[in-house]
């Protein structure tokens, strides 16, 4: 693809989720999901594989049916109260399709079957671009909304998110599908929080951003795809790959790494709400995560091939130059419990 298309459809994708976080108006937050989505297609499906032709169509389809339930949500409001302010979404209607349409925009179980199949036919790029960025549109309208909206039924949503994103990914072996069921689970942290306390819900989807980031830039750095992959990565980098498995126990929420501090603050505000049944089914949920977040990193660090190789760079794969972008988030995701009492609401 050429570089001035590539920035093109780069700036698309930005224009499109800032025009949807700085809307107060319903079919300016549609346009912007909207340009957002046509923006990423033409990047999912640059490589001209079968797999990423099926995945941008995957995409495509989700995405406009998600947009079809929004626009629809927003005009039923607007029927009923005679306004198009967001913030005053009335019609329990509009706000039941709302919560489903921004589920599936998000991936949330039960509209979750996409987000697998759509980052495994993309690259890691392109894959880091679904699982950051493009959560950003979606989850401010699920915020500005939050209020008004069903508990109950973003509670339950949340809830089977984890159990959902645990259980899909102990049976995977190609880390784009893990990395998706990671997803799928610290968004049900997201969501089962949000109508407690949105100040944590987006705690918990700038640290996910934060951890994600290094991670997703270290498989791309060392040329990572299946967990096969994982026991040749010490001769790319032996540093890297003792950094890689910290990220990954901290993605899992394990203290004392960055990625406990999410989900301790969590919990505590739902025993604060007396609520103890939920927080301990996310906690013994959010273990089934944990696994295999340690089974990557027993593959990653104690495990070797059984013809290891010598040479510094993978077979037909030349490494990426992303050390700048690496190097600097990577700090961030392993020690960033020691500020959780300035990130306490």
């Amino acid at each position: 693809m050429s570089p001035i298309i590539t920035s093109i459809l780069i700036l698309n994708l930005a224009m499109g989720t800032i025009i949807t976080m700085s809307s107060y108006h319903w079919l300016l937050a549609w346009m912007g999901l909207e340009l957002n989505t046509m923006a990423i297609l033409p990047i999912i499906s640059k490589s001209h594989h079968p797999r990423a032709t099926e995945a941008s169509t995957k995409y495509f389809l989700t995405q406009a049916a998600a947009s079809a339930l929004i626009l629809f949500s927003s005009v039923t409001n607007a029927q009923t109260t005679g306004q198009w302010n967001i913030m005053q979404l009335e019609d329990h209607m509009a706000q039941t399709l709302l919560t489903v349409a921004l589920a599936m925009k998000l991936g949330l179980a039960p509209t979750h079957f996409w987000l697998p199949e759509v980052l495994q036919g993309t690259s890691f790029k392109t894959a880091l671009i679904l699982i950051t960025w493009q959560k950003l549109a979606p989850m401010t309208l699920m915020l500005l909304t939050w209020n008004q909206a069903s508990t109950i039924t973003i509670t339950a949503m949340g809830t089977l998110s984890v159990i959902i994103g645990g259980l899909g990914g102990l049976n995977q072996t190609q880390l784009r599908k893990i990395i998706a069921f990671s997803s799928i689970s610290h968004l049900g942290w997201m969501a089962t929080i949000i109508t407690k306390s949105n100040k944590l819900a987006l705690l918990n989807l700038t640290m996910y951003i934060l951890i994600s980031t290094p991670l997703m830039l270290s498989l791309i750095y060392s040329s990572m795809k299946t967990t096969k992959d994982l026991t040749t990565t010490w001769t790319t980098s032996p540093i890297l790959t003792a950094l890689t498995m910290t990220t990954l126990l901290s993605l899992g929420g394990l203290p004392p790494l960055t990625g406990f501090m999410p989900k301790w603050l969590t919990l505590e505000e739902l025993l604060a709400q007396n609520m103890t049944p939920l927080a301990t089914t996310l906690a013994l949920t959010t273990l089934l995560s944990l696994f295999f977040y340690l089974r990557l990193s027993y593959s990653l660090t104690m495990t070797i091939a059984p013809n290891p190789t010598k040479i510094t760079s993978k077979w037909r794969l030349k490494t990426n130059t992303t050390t700048l972008l690496l190097s600097a988030t990577l700090p961030i995701s392993i020690m960033g419990l020691t500020i959780t009492p300035l990130m306490k609401p």
